[in-house]
């Protein structure tokens, strides 16, 4: 079968230091074939090469043939032109490869403007019908929301509506469904497969997950410190990886935490009652004006984000939250945090209440710190990373100063497997999972009495997610650490939780031991949810065991 992409012996340094060494693959059209391996392998860096996004100092060998063209040896106009048209691309950080000023209509509308030059007008009917394939409908999502307005899973679905809009040749998709909820994910994986199917489009999908790939992918790559160590149709990587990386990594997917036994009923540490969070959203009856919703009239509605929830989390526990994007889940997250005022019920840590008078309590929030969803976007791009995992010792009376100061960042980076010599480093000189680990180190540092993990480990490769879960859980047998963990991923919830709570349109629909929750479910959707996750074959698990 005639290559639509292939890469000849593709090797890539930064300012002299190497980052890929002599990557050869192949992407038939109409072919999936998936790059895994842990963060820093080469991944992003391969796909930035193919698409002529590569940073200053860079310098490659070797070939990059897309039909019958040497991408490397365009010059930038004609990149351009093949970029968005020919090639689409869906980048890792939703929120970062969203312009925060623009509407999503008039962002997905670009790529119509721009390369078959519709009108405005044009190109908004078509963004619309392209936003309702990507399960955005009209009725929730109206061309003028900001990304902002939207969850990390609908950013990403609004990622996914810009590279799909013109039914490129070749899409690279790098982690497309890591920031979505299972069911999300298994609609965008039937919807990329489809369409690389009906449109005879090749997909290079990156990601860290082989579970995805064993779904998804009809060859696989293996990458590990810029090469390809092994490659070969999927299921038989699977099920019989011969590199030892590649075994290392089925062994890391199929890793279970070892976490200390439920503590005994103590006393309550986090008590939610009765909370509500209601937003006004434009209706039917709603204009758009330039892209942008007008939102004047009988045209406004109520969206009940958070709809009468109540549970308490008691000292030592690690309670889990699941539910699809949009579910209300971040936004009951913001309000626990005091980062956002309810409009009915209340929320109390130790009985004290996050908000009193509009303001967080400083008790409250030496108490709690977060490890938000997007680790890039809670950065401050400026400051060295040792600042950044310092800020919260703020909150204490005595903060270290320092030798002792330093001590504590460095401790820090390594108990999330990085280097202190990182800590002299920025946040744009790591990769997502990277980034990922240093969010965690910042939250960990002052030892809080709880933690909210937002997709804490969405982000992480298969291998060092096993590291930071078995972090967390020996921070529960040394700490008796107390978690409120956020997660799309079943099966991180199943192991690193002793109860949880399954939200849907802004209710919680069912609680309990998390073991009973998850093999036994009792709502339907529930059993919807369970029913998306993908896994990995019964032989795969066997074969590379044995």
């Amino acid at each position: 079968m005639t290559a639509l992409l292939e890469l000849r012996d593709l090797s890539l340094s930064i300012r002299g230091q190497a980052v890929l060494d002599r990557v050869s693959l192949g992407i038939a059209p109409g072919q999936v074939v998936a790059l895994t391996g842990e963060s820093g392998s080469g991944k992003s860096m391969t796909a930035l090469s193919v698409m002529g996004l590569l940073p200053p100092g860079s310098k490659t060998q070797g070939q990059v043939i897309f039909g019958d063209q040497d991408l490397l040896t365009l010059p930038e106009n004609r990149l351009c032109a093949l970029r968005g048209n020919d090639i689409g691309m869906v980048f890792q950080e939703p929120m970062t490869a969203l312009n925060p000023v623009q509407s999503i209509g008039q962002q997905v509308a670009e790529s119509f403007r721009i390369h078959q030059h519709m009108s405005s007008a044009q190109a908004l009917r078509q963004a619309r019908a392209v936003l309702d394939r990507v399960g955005l409908p009209a009725a929730q999502f109206p061309l003028g929301r900001f990304p902002h307005q939207l969850s990390g899973g609908q950013r990403q679905r609004v990622v996914i509506a810009i590279a799909i809009a013109l039914r490129p040749r070749l899409l690279i998709a790098d982690e497309p469904t890591t920031a979505l909820d299972v069911t999300t994910q298994a609609q965008i994986l039937a919807l990329l497969r489809r369409l690389a199917q009906e449109d005879e489009m090749g997909v290079m999908m990156i990601t860290h997950d082989l579970a995805v790939v064993a779904q998804m992918a009809d060859r696989i790559a293996v990458m590990r410190n810029g090469e390809v160590v092994e490659q070969g149709a999927a299921a038989a990587v699977l099920a019989r990886g011969q590199h030892p990386y590649t075994q290392k990594l089925l062994q890391a997917s199929r890793h279970r935490v070892d976490l200390p036994p439920a503590p005994s009923p103590a006393r309550v540490l986090l008590r939610v009652d009765n909370a509500r969070r209601s937003f006004a959203v434009p209706g039917q009856g709603a204009g758009i004006v330039g892209g942008i919703a007008s939102g004047f009239g009988s045209g406004m509605g109520r969206f009940h984000a958070v709809d009468g929830v109540s549970f308490a989390l008691h000292e030592g526990e690690r309670l889990g939250l699941v539910g699809e994007s949009g579910c209300g889940k971040s936004t009951l997250t913001r309000a626990i945090l005091g980062l956002e005022a309810l409009q009915g019920g209340q929320i109390t840590l130790d009985g004290v209440p996050v908000l009193a008078g509009g303001r967080p309590d400083l008790a409250v929030r030496r108490a709690m710190q977060v490890v938000f969803q997007d680790p890039f976007g809670s950065f401050n791009p400026r400051h060295r990373v040792a600042r950044l995992i310092a800020e919260p010792f703020h909150l204490l009376r005595q903060p270290p100063k320092g030798r002792a100061r330093r001590a504590a960042i460095d401790q820090a980076l390594v108990d999330v497997g990085l280097r202190p010599q990182d800590a002299d480093k920025y946040i744009h000189q790591f990769s997502g999972g990277q980034r990922q680990r240093i969010a965690i180190a910042r939250a960990l540092i002052i030892r809080p009495r709880l933690i909210v993990f937002d997709e804490a480990v969405s982000a992480l490769d298969v291998s060092v997610r096993a590291q930071i879960l078995d972090l967390l859980a020996q921070l529960c047998r040394t700490y008796g650490l107390s978690y409120l963990f956020i997660s799309h991923d079943l099966s991180v919830v199943r192991s690193v939780t002793d109860r949880v709570l399954v939200m849907q349109s802004g209710k919680i629909v069912e609680a309990g031991p998390t073991a009973q929750v998850l093999e036994r479910p009792s709502h339907a959707y529930t059993r919807a949810l369970l029913a998306a996750v993908p896994h990995l074959p019964e032989e795969t698990h066997g074969k590379a065991e044995a």
